[in-house]
Formats: C-alpha cells, sequence, structure tokens
C-alpha cells in the first residue's frame, strides 16, 4: 500500500470525522458520505497487488486477486448509498418542520446530563 493512499485515507476519516460533529445535517450527510469512500478505499487497498481473475482453472492461486475485498467494497458502497438516502431523508424532513438543517438539542439528554452532574455532586 503506497503511502499516499494512505495519507489519503487518514484525511477522509479525519474530515468526515469532523463534518460527523457538526451540527448542520446537510454537513453530517457529507461526513458520512467521506467516510464511505474512506471505508472503500481502505478496503480496496488491503486487496494487495493486482492479479489474474479469480476464475476456476485459469490461474493459480497465488496469481489470483483476492476477490473478498472487492465483494465486500461493493457492500460498502451500498451501505454508504443507503445510509445517505436516509440522511437526505430526515435532513429534508427536517428543514419541512423547522425551515433549517441544524440538529436541535435533546431536552431529555440535558435532563439526564443534569441529574447525573447533581449526584456526582452530592456523592464524596
Amino acid at each position: 500500500m503506497s503511502l499516499a493512499l494512505v495519507f489519503a485515507i487518514a484525511g477522509l476519516v479525519g474530515f468526515g470525522v469532523h463534518l460527523i460533529t457538526a451540527r448542520s445535517l446537510s454537513r453530517i450527510v457529507l461526513g458520512f458520505a467521506l467516510l464511505g469512500h474512506a471505508a472503500v478505499l481502505a478496503l480496496l487497498a488491503s486487496g494487495g497487488p493486482a492479479g489474474d481473475p479469480p476464475l476456476a482453472d485459469r490461474a493459480t492461486s497465488a496469481e489470483m486477486a483476492n476477490p473478498l475485498p472487492q465483494a465486500l467494497a461493493l457492500t460498502a458502497i451500498v451501505i454508504s448509498f443507503g445510509l445517505t438516502l436516509f440522511l437526505l431523508a430526515l435532513a429534508r424532513r427536517q428543514h419541512e418542520l423547522t425551515g433549517d438543517d441544524l440538529v436541535e438539542d435533546d431536552l431529555e439528554d440535558r435532563a439526564v446530563s443534569a441529574l447525573a452532574d447533581a449526584e456526582a455532586a452530592e456523592t464524596p
């Protein structure tokens, strides 16, 4: 695996995680798309060097390309596509309901956090 490919995968993962932690749903969608592309690149890079097609009686097993990373990459593409469509549907619904794409704070999460903080302050 080349060093440039490692940096490309690391850059996609880093920027994807940065976008996922944003409050805007459009940035979250882009972040998950970048993570999906990073996963596909990582799977294809793990396949090793190119080889002959894995067809029966055409080449020895040492000369054949490993088909498993290619199959996993196709699966990752399908999962990434489905997740992107789901997040786009959520973003569209959020835009219809509120007029923007910001993720709002959850009031129940705030209540649980305040209760945990109060319990932590009581115990010595």
